[in-house]
Parts: structure tokens; C-alpha cells; sequence
């Protein structure tokens, strides 16, 4: 993985001083992956000592509530919303911009740019989403966000190098950093058998919608079924709110109807529990592998596939390319993106060759460490003791 080798002499010299964090990004309670990330994000910077302030993103439709970490609300489209949110963060020594097109107000999302303009301190843009084939105007806006940036975060090399080869971006200030994951942590009261028992063989969890590609294994499973081979798979998650606001849950009622017409109802079970991070990492740890089918072509970063790998477990995915990237030493297999014969023969090799699966979680638990959220958050830390040693620079 790419290391500027700046940041790496920082790292080598120690660690930072405290450092006051502004952060722009969706946040709990919001359900979503960026959401998620953030908080975690934040809880590392906590424990290590720095000073975090966050302002979250709203459609108006949450009820954010502004105390602890949460300085603030950021109304998409409200007037003067930018500039209240630079007052809030301009005094910080760094603020981060979780940045995807959705999530910002405007057309793709172009209200960003407002915001970076009105903020005092130098900005770091964490950027989830880096379209292969963008619109006119999603380039313009990706470019100009760049741009603005004092530092820009990637999470794989193939998001640096495409940001890099397809928009006129400056490359020097765009480095990787993998999206993070916290370690399972076993449960001592917790018996081997019972875990055994009560633990999925094969298992899909996330927000559930459109383009997760889940009708794919379940129709993979019922070409195993007619072949005898029957493992039993777990699709963990609720339907994500924005679909369940727009489309409400036909998804997921196609798929429980999908299970009934292929004779798979004692074979697939529909699992919406909340689990806390440890209650989930210890969940997905349990299985025997995680199974990603999305559809997305174009998907650069993917938190459910990094959460697969840091618990230690196989995983079969199609193509996207965080999957091409992350899986190519061995740790799991991916198969062509509406592939389900080659979804079959991957769910069957894995379920029905232990050795094929403890060597593909070997690999896993060999790539894991790197991927755990404090050494995640020290190689942010590392970013904003370079920006900061940057902007000091200037002012001298």
C-alpha cells in the first residue's frame, strides 16, 4: 500500500501532540456506513488523547442532538449553513470532510465547496467515492474538493490511482489509508459448543436495499440445494432507512419470497438484531465465511469487507474493486458480477473444503492488523501532525 514517506518519518519519530479535531460528516444516530466510520474515528482520537468536534450532517429529517462531541448541526440547503459551520470549526487545527456526492446538499453534492471555502484551518477530505466513469459535473466538484484539500485520504490504491489517472488532480497530497476495523473480542462465559451451534456458516450483513446482489446467493444456494449441498446462510441487517423511506421493504420481501419459491426456508435465515460493535465482530467472526455479492462495479471502498477481513473470515465477493484489490493474496474468492454458477461453485468449494477455508482465513488474519481502527487512527494522527507542521511552515 502507497506511504508517503513523510508521514512514514513522522510515525517513526513518535507520537503527536494533542490536536483539536473538527470533523463534517453524517454521524449516529444516522444508520449508515459513513456514519458508523466516523464514530469510530472519533472514539480512536478520544482515546488518544485529542480534541474532537463534530458536526453533523443533516437532511432535516434527524433530530441530531448537539452535546458531547457533537458541536452542531450542518442543514443541507439552509441558508447561511456554511458559514455556521465554519465558525464552529475554524478555530480546530485540522477538519476533516468525510465526502461523498449524497451526502452534501446541492447538485452532487456541490454545497461541499461552500463549507471548505468558509473554514479558516486547513482541511483534510476523506474521499469514499471515486466514480470511474463520473458525470461532468461530479468530476468538476470531486476535482474542485481536491483542490481545497490540504490533505486527501483514499482507503484503497485503486481509489488513489484512479482519482490520480482520471481527474486533474495534484497527486502529492492523496495518500491511502485503509478504512478500519475493530478486532473480535472473545466472550470468556461463552463455550465453544455454544458458538459453534449458534453460528452462521455463511453470512452477508449490512443495511439492506437495491444493488446488494443478495437475490444472487440465494439463487447460487438453490443450485447447491438441487445438488445436495445445503449450507445454511444468515443475511444480518434491517433495510436501509433512505430505501425504507422511498421504496419501504419490498426488497427485502422479494428475497423472503425468493427463499420460499426455491425450498430454501430452513436454509436461509433473516437476521435484523442490533448488535453492538463487539456483539457484531464477535458475530462475524463465528461464521464459517462472508459472502458480498453487491452489484456495484465501482465500489472502491467497501467497511463490510474490511470487517470480514479483521475478524479473520474468508470471504467470496464479485468483482468490485476494493474485492480485486483486498482478496487478491488469497483471502477470499471473487467471482464475475451476475455470475451465480461461478457464486455456486465458490459458496460450494468453501463449505465443502475446510482446508481451502482455514487457508483463506489464515490470509485474513494475516492482512487484519493493518486494518484495526488504532493503527488506523495513528496514521491519521500522522496526516494532521503533516498538516499542521505545514501550516506552521507557511506561517513562519
Amino acid at each position: 500500500m502507497f506511504r508517503d514517506p513523510v508521514l512514514a518519518d513522522l510515525t517513526a519519530s513518535g507520537g503527536t501532540d494533542p490536536v483539536r479535531i473538527g470533523l463534517i460528516s453524517t454521524y449516529p444516530p444516522t444508520h449508515c456506513g459513513l456514519a458508523t466510520f466516523s464514530a469510530a474515528l472519533v472514539r480512536q482520537f478520544h482515546h488518544a488523547g485529542h480534541h474532537v468536534d463534530v458536526v453533523c450532517l443533516d437532511d432535516g429529517k434527524n433530530d441530531a442532538a448537539v452535546g458531547g462531541v457533537v458541536a452542531g448541526r450542518h442543514i443541507n440547503g439552509a441558508g447561511g449553513a456554511a458559514q455556521r459551520t465554519a465558525d464552529l470549526l475554524s478555530s480546530s487545527d485540522v477538519v476533516v470532510i468525510q465526502h461523498e456526492f449524497g451526502i452534501f446538499g446541492g447538485a452532487d453534492g456541490d454545497e461541499v465547496l461552500e463549507i471548505m471555502d468558509a473554514i479558516a484551518a486547513p482541511v483534510v477530505v476523506v474521499a469514499h467515492t471515486v466514480p470511474l466513469h463520473p458525470t461532468a459535473h461530479q468530476a468538476e466538484v470531486l476535482t474542485a474538493v481536491c483542490a481545497r484539500a490540504a490533505q486527501v485520504i483514499v482507503m484503497t490504491d485503486t481509489a488513489r490511482d484512479r482519482l490520480i489517472a482520471g481527474y486533474p488532480v495534484d497527486a502529492d497530497p492523496i495518500i491511502t489509508i485503509p478504512h478500519g476495523a475493530a478486532a473480535p473480542t472473545p466472550r470468556p462465559q461463552e463455550s465453544k459448543v455454544d458458538t459453534y451451534v449458534r453460528r452462521p456458516q455463511l453470512l452477508t450483513w449490512g443495511l439492506l436495499g437495491p444493488g446488494k446482489g443478495i437475490e444472487h446467493v440465494l439463487a447460487a444456494l438453490a443450485l447447491l440445494h438441487r445438488r445436495g449441498v445445503a449450507p445454511h446462510y444468515t443475511v444480518s441487517g434491517i433495510t436501509h432507512p433512505n430505501v425504507l423511506r422511498h421504496q419501504g421493504d419490498t426488497y427485502r420481501e422479494g428475497l423472503i419470497e425468493q427463499v420460499r419459491r426455491s425450498g430454501l426456508t430452513d436454509r436461509v435465515r433473516f437476521d435484523a438484531t442490533y448488535r453492538d460493535v463487539p456483539e457484531l465482530t464477535r458475530f462475524v467472526a463465528s461464521s464459517w465465511a462472508v459472502v458480498l455479492p453487491y452489484d456495484s462495479r465501482d465500489q472502491v471502498t467497501s467497511g463490510v469487507l474490511v470487517d470480514a477481513i479483521a475478524t479473520g473470515r474468508p470471504v467470496i465477493a464479485t468483482a468490485f474493486p476494493h474485492a480485486l484489490e483486498l482478496l487478491g493474496s488469497g483471502a477470499g474468492i471473487v467471482v464475475p458480477h451476475g455470475d451465480v454458477h461461478g457464486l455456486a461453485e465458490a459458496i460450494d468449494r468453501v463449505f465443502s473444503q475446510p482446508a481451502v477455508r482455514d487457508e483463506m482465513a489464515a490470509e485474513a488474519a494475516r492482512l487484519a492488523p493493518e486494518m484495526l481502527w488504532p493503527n488506523v487512527a495513528r496514521r491519521y494522527l500522522d496526516v494532521f501532525e503533516h498538516v499542521r507542521h505545514l501550516r506552521h511552515s507557511v506561517a513562519r
